[in-house]
């Protein structure tokens, strides 16, 4: 008898590792893209082109990971959100067409469309966002308070949210301030709390100084922020931006989270793969 109870949690002990492992390999990646003025290419050159870099060097990391499995073990997906929607034709169903799940019954035109639809639609977003050029600007703060824990966190999934941003955060329908706390920074915010010497983490401590929380547990998300881009006029304005950014995903308790500064697609290509594969 003891001997059989003794089989029976090994086979439970080797059944629920291996249902760990299988749930781990579920991907769910979500992008939350900023169609801000920082996109505008004659306010920052080429900035827009480094976007649709970035994310299809996240795209390909996933394209990659799922044909890495088994097809009976299939179960990602990934999808594009934006907050506010853009002012743009057709808006729905690029965005629709961008939401891409793959399951045991998806065939090879799944695979192969995959590529085509993330640089297309992609591309067509962008391009007529500058076109118009009505900036709706990007609302990061008020996605996480509406939308984080409906969207982009999904049961028995690794769940990863790629934030595309330069690192300030502001949209004129939520410009909040509670005590130090803000719903916002822009470059001229920080110069005005004194944020430009070495000291900014001790002033950031005694005035309470950063983002307005959420009283989430985020544990199982993780964060991948790209595109930081900081106003030259201070040398620690990249610090201090990530300084917010760190602690505001910390305080929401964010399983993990890595925030990258603008740099070459080739240079951070690595860093993105290692991030998706869960190396980093």
């Amino acid at each position: 008898m003891k001997r059989k109870l003794q089989s029976l949690l090994l086979i439970f002990l080797i059944t629920n590792i291996f249902s760990k492992g299988v749930i781990a390999q579920n991907l769910n990646i979500s992008f939350l893209l900023d169609l801000s003025d920082r996109i505008d290419p004659k306010k920052n050159p080429g900035i827009y082109q480094r976007d649709l870099q970035y994310i299809r060097s996240v795209q390909k990391a996933f394209t990659n990971h799922v044909k890495g499995k088994k097809m009976l073990l299939l179960k990602d997906q990934m999808q594009v959100f934006f907050n506010p929607l853009p002012n743009i034709e057709n808006i729905n169903r690029l965005s629709e067409e961008l939401k891409v799940g793959f399951y045991p019954k998806s065939n090879k035109n799944d695979f192969l469309k995959i590529d085509k639809l993330y640089t297309e639609n992609l591309t067509k977003i962008y391009q007529r966002a500058i076109k118009d050029h009505n900036y709706v600007g990007s609302d990061i703060w008020k996605f996480f308070k509406n939308n984080i824990q409906l969207y982009c966190i999904k049961p028995e999934h690794r769940n990863i949210l790629v934030i595309l941003t330069d690192g300030y955060m502001y949209h004129k329908a939520s410009i909040m301030q509670v005590g130090g706390k803000t719903s916002y920074i822009t470059p001229q915010s920080l110069a005005s709390k004194k944020l430009t010497s070495a000291g900014y983490a001790s002033i950031m401590r005694k005035n309470n100084f950063g983002f307005i929380t959420f009283p989430y547990n985020l544990k199982d998300l993780e964060i991948l922020v790209l595109g930081i881009n900081p106003s030259p006029g201070n040398p620690y304005e990249e610090d201090v931006i990530k300084q917010y950014w760190g602690d505001w995903f910390k305080t929401m308790k964010v399983k993990k989270f890595n925030l990258l500064t603008t740099d070459l697609p080739a240079s951070l290509e690595p860093v993105i793969n290692n991030f998706i594969q869960g190396k980093l």
